[in-house]
């Protein structure tokens, strides 16, 4: 169990008081993201309909049988959630405990993982659906001080890849093989890999490059991002940037320009900044410097139980930053076909400020290549 049983009993308390505040009936709740939260739960049940029902005075979690054992004996149990189980070829919908073939005053919350056939059999019975992302996220956007601790520790895990990644990077090496090496790191300080990003030279300039075959050479420009899971479910996200050798006179200017705009973001991040408006901060220090049109992506994006998750830091949201949120500060700037860089810190919302939970330099770090 990652957290005391009173931890997910006040999760689960949290969630009726909103459903009664938004006057919803349920909010039903699928394996995900929504279940690790709320029940420790990492529960798989494939094509076979699972979910935790909470009502303002009740929650029950219906389940395959043969996984039903499992919850009982977990979280659910403990917490007083009832277990209700069903075998195949029965009708795990009419067990949800909330009127079906009803009314259409029924409106219930579904988890975002929910799949499609299972919301058409819910929404084909008369019942009303949203999205319980939105009507739920103040319970997962402000985290206690035992995620905050997670989080402080995954920092602490990526981070000590990180410090690693000179060592790795070479002329003559494939990405692929640096990535095969940054997968065993996550793997010593993580118990799975959400992701590992090697993009060196042209590939830089592509955020979401994975790996490839290319070879790093003298004067390539590397992108590292990396990202895993600790076993309470909480997730690392990091990116540094190196160079094999000496930067180039534009590169450096960009990257001090980068670097310029993060710490901005870092000064700006405190209670009271909308989403939209800390996207702005940063945005504008590129913007000015001429390297606008090269930052194509979000400044950042909230980080828990989901590697993305609420408050998304990108114009047009007017989310107001909360003390206790969690989330990445990651400007890009990406020059089309030559090379790019970025800087990713994961930061949590302090009373006046944010504290940075990665700590490793920001600095275009320059791996020596052998004469």
């Amino acid at each position: 169990m990652s957290f005391p049983v009173s931890t997910y009993t006040a999760r689960l308390d949290a969630v009726a008081r909103l459903l009664a505040e938004q006057d919803l009936t349920a909010a039903v709740l699928t394996p995900g993201p929504d279940l690790r939260f709320l029940l420790d739960s990492d529960l798989e049940t494939h094509e076979r309909f699972a979910a935790l029902v909470v009502t303002p005075t009740a929650r029950r979690i219906v389940v395959p049988g043969v996984d039903a054992a499992d919850l009982r004996d977990g979280v659910a149990g403990e917490a007083g959630v009832e277990v209700v189980a069903w075998n195949d070829g029965e009708d795990p919908l009419s067990l949800l405990g909330i009127p079906t073939d009803a009314p259409t005053d029924i409106t219930v919350a579904v988890s975002a993982t929910m799949t499609a056939d299972h919301l058409l059999n819910l929404q084909a019975r008369g019942v009303s659906t949203v999205n319980a992302t939105a009507v739920l996220r103040e319970v997962f956007m402000i985290k206690d001080p035992a995620e905050t601790a997670e989080l402080a520790r995954a920092g602490a895990a990526i981070d000590a890849v990180h410090r690693q990644v000179p060592s790795l990077l070479r002329a003559g090496r494939t990405e692929s093989e640096v990535a095969e090496y940054l997968t065993t790191l996550i793997l010593e300080e993580h118990v799975s890999v959400d992701f590992v990003i090697v993009g060196s030279g042209p590939h830089g300039a592509d955020p979401h490059h994975s790996f490839s075959e290319r070879v790093l050479t003298d004067g390539d420009v590397v992108v590292i991002d990396i990202g895993g899971t600790l076993d309470s479910g909480y997730h690392s996200d990091c990116t540094r940037t190196y160079v094999l050798g000496e930067a180039s006179e534009a590169q450096q200017d960009a990257y001090r320009v980068l670097r310029t705009a993060q710490e901005a973001g870092l000064a700006a991040a405190r209670p009271g900044v909308t989403a939209a408006g800390l996207d702005a901060v940063v945005r504008d220090v590129i913007d000015a410097a001429g390297y606008g049109e090269f930052f194509t992506h979000r400044t950042g994006h909230g980080i828990g139980v989901s590697g993305h998750e609420e408050p998304f830091i990108i114009a047009g949201n007017d989310t107001v930053l909360t003390e206790g949120m969690a989330f990445s500060i990651e400007p890009g700037i990406y020059v089309p076909g030559q090379w790019g860089a970025r800087i990713e810190d994961i930061v949590v919302l302090t009373a006046d400020g944010c504290e940075p939970l990665n700590t490793t330099t920001h600095d275009l770090v320059a791996v020596e290549v052998p004469a």
